[in-house]
């Protein structure tokens, strides 16, 4: 991996930064004795008073919950199952809301509280929806406080991680910037564990592919993310064109420091075109509804040239969906490559795959569209 220079691309990228989603993990906030660390939070809403009298839009994504829960309980580790983690979330949540709000209130911020699950994503009137509450609470100057709904979430509705949580509300509101406060200074180039001459990367663009190698799979006892998940979560910030700072929260006065352009943390480059609303809720979309497989020819048609997706190029056609079901494009070897909003449901895609639009009657009765998938509705991943 070739590291990028501060000279070759300077840190003043971040000069047009104003609106900020700032993800705190929950290694930041809980502690083995005494649950949530009053001072931690004390100290974050500190800063985010600060920021938002400088004119900063701030919205602040906070893990913390189930841990919080967790160690009220008295359980030393995460529990495996639903209606234990969603127990824990219960408890945890409300010493989580109080301690935001009570703080934030000293600083002469107001607050609010919104929790979300991956349906609330997923589905386009209600992400629209959540999108105009924060933009409101914004222009009103308060500081939206966002978590995912551990309560009522499920493994087939949930995000997985607050990075990704927070990758996507970058996206949901057009962020500038996306700032990852966890447990370790940033990237580094190596492991420390292994190597003590490692060095932290300061600056490399978010898509560079040797990143995910660097990034290991270290999780802790009561969280659920690591390196690689805050790599991709800079990737999907990266698709409303959202830089993303990896630091440690546990610097002093960090967000201002990282803002004032001090050399700490990793700074995650976006180096792409922002792309529109509509498609950024279509990359959004982590659960797809089935698969086309496609050849060679179409895989490097979508990616080198933009195009819709054709029935001609898809030789196979898995899971049941209906017309207007977000499907993932993937290669025969298993690689995705694109996903979007399918033009024909299940049922019909298999039976006109392979095929010319001019051969859709006679194959299945009618033609609703020439394509599979148009380019308007597919996202290249």
């Amino acid at each position: 991996m070739s590291v990028i220079e501060p000279s070759d691309l300077t840190r003043g990228i971040l000069d047009n930064c104003k609106r900020v989603v700032v993800k705190v993990g929950s290694s930041l906030l809980t502690g083995p004795d005494n649950g949530l660390q009053i001072a931690k939070i004390d100290a974050y809403a500190t800063q985010i008073a600060q920021l938002s009298a400088a004119g900063y839009q701030v919205i602040l994504v906070s893990s913390g919950a189930v841990a919080a829960g967790c160690l009220r309980l008295g359980w030393s580790e995460r529990p495996q199952q639903v209606h234990l983690l969603q127990a824990a979330a219960s408890v945890g949540q409300m010493g989580l809301v109080q301690s935001y709000e009570s703080t934030l209130r000293n600083y002469g911020c107001s607050t609010a509280m919104i929790m979300l699950t991956h349906d609330d994503l997923a589905d386009r009137q209600r992400y629209l929806n959540a999108r105009a509450t924060v933009n409101e609470l914004l222009s009103l100057g308060v500081v939206p406080v966002i978590n995912e709904n551990d309560t009522v979430a499920t493994d087939e509705i949930r995000f997985g991680d607050n990075d990704t949580l927070a990758a996507l509300v970058t996206n949901l509101i057009e962020a500038d910037l996306l700032i990852i406060l966890t447990d370790v200074e940033g990237l580094m180039d190596s492991d420390p564990r292994t190597n003590p001459r490692a060095q932290r990367v300061g600056l490399a663009v978010s898509t560079d592919p040797a990143l995910t190698a660097l990034a290991g799979e270290s999780v802790g006892a009561l969280g659920r993310g690591g390196m690689v998940t805050k790599i991709r979560a800079a990737r999907l910030a990266a698709r409303s064109g959202a830089h993303t700072l990896i630091a440690s929260g546990d610097a002093d006065d960090v967000l201002q420091k990282l803002l004032s352009q001090n050399d700490l943390g990793t700074l995650l480059a976006a180096e792409v075109t922002p792309m529109t609303a509509r498609k950024r809720w279509i990359a959004g979309q982590l659960r797809a509804k089935g698969d086309l497989v496609i050849d060679a020819g179409a895989a490097a048609a979508l990616r080198k040239h933009g195009v819709s997706l054709l029935a001609a190029g898809v030789v196979e056609v898995r899971g049941d969906f209906v017309r207007g079901d977000v499907v993932r494009c993937v290669t025969e070897q298993g690689e995705s490559v694109a996903q979007g909003l399918v033009n024909y449901a299940s049922s019909e895609a298999n039976a006109i795959r392979g095929l010319s639009s001019d051969k859709f009657v006679s194959a299945i009765g009618y033609a609703a569209e020439p394509e599979l998938m148009h380019r308007d509705n597919l996202v290249v991943l």
